[in-house]
């Protein structure tokens, strides 16, 4: 068991709550505390205000019985109409940095502990290369396992491969047809790939020999699986290099192919059917939701089965088989209505017991500079591995200006890291139901919100740490922090509440909210505070520590995004 640490704000949460019990009526207490940061102090209350009018007493009345009343080692005072300020003991805030310090996670707790979630991320197809429509959703949901994991719950990741249905009959036959094509290399796939729908789309006569091919492929024609098999080692071998550059969990080992759920929608059908839940729709089996009009349909006119169909076999399988309490489903906002309608499929039929256990966690698009859909100058899809080219580039340009004492070696491992990190952050910091603008420059900056701006500032921690040796002294409560000091104690301090933040909404740009604030407040600091050349070794071993928990808790954080901190920079 992890050791929990009490952040500031808890504390202020539980003493305000036992005042409001000590001077109103039982019936009045149990409300929120409704406590916020402030430039008035370190939190705010506005609890008087919302009681006030219940309890038959003026706001600021109220206000001042309960400033009085607060204990703990908090001291109160009352602003405004009824506004109850809080600030926390000197020497409190100096234990609670030699407390983070000490404990593993840097107290932060595991509410999620027991819980299984199952996250579905990626998603690319097979025979295709990754490119920036597969962005989104990698980051967005590793982001979101690293965070849920690290908060106690067991994390199942899943990446449902598209390597079933008509195109892979397309291209098995176009491949058939001409034998003298190269094509064992995924770049090459994904050209004849292109090719072969083209000849589908203008040729009746290779339409139909492609849709045989599907027939034989379903059947089990040894031949074409052979080819097929090839097809999906080539992809996951070219998408494994992608995730290992832009250091995602994901391995081959959490591949949920939409192949593996094939010889089972047959029983999936025939359940939704003994069930009575489907209706004949123009030769289609389908299932209706409540007040929408459009059916999800389980089985086509011509008895084929399409993405409804393998999305109710996985939710059954994520559900009965690994026993997910929870299944979030990281794709892009333009699958809201089929989401919709396999989540209330699902639930009619039994499955999907608490509605609420399956979440699509939606997302908006990246765009170009003129908020057009992000492509090169030749109107084609941006490839990935082409993006991360680029963001190496920008990085190696900015970092060219810098001092530093790095050695070839070293230089190409940070600007990696920081490539990568700079398109990451780029992604996860907007919000994630908008779209946003693909913005090289701004990304590689290394100042403003950008993932090279904090990994800077963790490097510039650890340089000034290795510097200060490793006999750092003892930190001493008894002596008073400078403001700079406290603010930057205090967002440090709220670092396990952004987290749980995180989970309970989804929203990964929470945490790089979080993160940037805590740079900016240590900019603050260094100009306010020296530390190596502190006034007293006292004075500089309280600013080593908190150096180095503000350095421990951006690591901890960029590598919850997935970023990497690199130790020097």
């Amino acid at each position: 068991m992890s050791t929990v640490v009490v952040a500031a704000t808890s504390l202020v949460e539980d003493e305000l709550s036992a005042a409001m019990a000590r001077v109103l009526p039982p019936e009045q207490t149990g409300r929120d505390p409704l406590v916020r940061p402030s430039e008035q102090a370190d939190f705010q209350s506005g609890a008087a205000l919302a009681l006030g009018k219940a309890a038959g007493v003026a706001p600021r009345e109220l206000a001042e019985r309960l400033a009085g009343a607060i204990r703990g080692g908090l001291a109160a005072t009352v602003s405004g109409p009824g506004f109850v300020n809080v600030t926390v003991g000197d020497e409190w805030l100096w234990r609670q940095v030699a407390a983070r310090l000490a404990a593993d996670r840097l107290g932060v707790g595991e509410p999620l502990a027991g819980q299984r979630v199952v996250v579905d991320y990626s998603g690319p197809n097979i025979a295709k290369e990754l490119h920036v429509g597969h962005l989104r959703s990698t980051v967005i949901g590793d982001a979101l396992a690293r965070t849920l994991g690290h908060l106690g719950a067991d994390v199942v990741r899943q990446n449902h491969l598209g390597d079933w249905g008509t195109q892979f009959g397309m291209l098995i036959q176009y491949l058939d047809e001409h034998p003298d094509e190269q094509w064992r290399d995924v770049a090459l796939v994904d050209a004849l790939y292109r090719t072969a729908r083209q000849a589908f789309d203008a040729d009746p006569a290779f339409a139909e020999r492609a849709r045989q091919r599907v027939v034989a492929l379903q059947a089990g024609d040894e031949g074409t699986l052979a080819v097929w098999r090839e097809l999906v080692a080539l992809s996951e071998q070219a998408f494994q290099w992608i995730y290992d550059r832009l250091g995602v969990l994901l391995t081959e080992a959490d591949a949920d192919a939409e192949s593996a759920f094939n010889d089972q929608l047959d029983e999936v059908v025939a359940e939704f059917v003994a069930a009575g839940l489907t209706v004949q729709s123009e030769g289609a089996l389908c299932v209706f939701a409540d007040g929408v009009a459009a059916p999800l349909i389980i089985r086509k006119q011509n008895g084929g089965y399409g993405y409804p169909a393998t999305d109710l076999a996985t939710i059954r399988h994520r559900l009965h088989t690994l026993k997910a309490d929870r299944i979030l489903y990281v794709v892009d906002a333009r699958q809201a209505l089929h989401f919709k309608l396999v989540f209330d499929a699902a639930h009619r039929i039994g499955w999907l017991t608490d509605p609420r256990a399956a979440a699509h966690v939606p997302f908006g698009m990246v765009l170009g500079p003129g908020g057009t859909p992000f492509k090169t100058r030749s109107g084609d899809t941006v490839r990935l591995a082409d993006l991360l080219d680029a963001a190496e580039d920008g990085v190696r340009a900015v970092l060219a200006d810098k001092p530093h004492e790095l050695d070839e070696e070293q230089l190409a491992e940070v600007v990696r890291a920081a490539a990568v990190g700079a398109v990451k952050y780029a992604d996860l910091s907007n919000a994630r139901t908008k779209n946003y603008v693909f913005d090289l420059d701004r990304m590689v900056s290394l100042s403003g919100d950008t993932a090279v701006y904090l990994q800077y500032a963790h490097a510039r921690l650890r340089t000034l740490l290795a510097k200060a040796g490793a006999d750092q002294g003892d930190l001493d409560p008894a002596i008073p922090p400078h403001p700079a000091e406290r603010a930057l104690i205090l967002r440090l301090d709220a670092f396990d509440a952004v987290l749980r933040e995180v989970a309970q909404t989804l929203e990964p740009h929470r945490l790089c909210g979080y993160l940037y604030g805590v740079a900016k407040a240590l900019t603050d600091f260094y100009g306010a505070c020296p530390v190596l050349k502190a006034p007293s070794p006292a004075v500089r071993a309280n600013r080593l520590a908190l150096c180095r928990l503000t350095a421990e808790t951006l690591a901890q954080g960029l590598g919850l995004l997935g970023i990497a901190a690199p130790e020097r920079m």
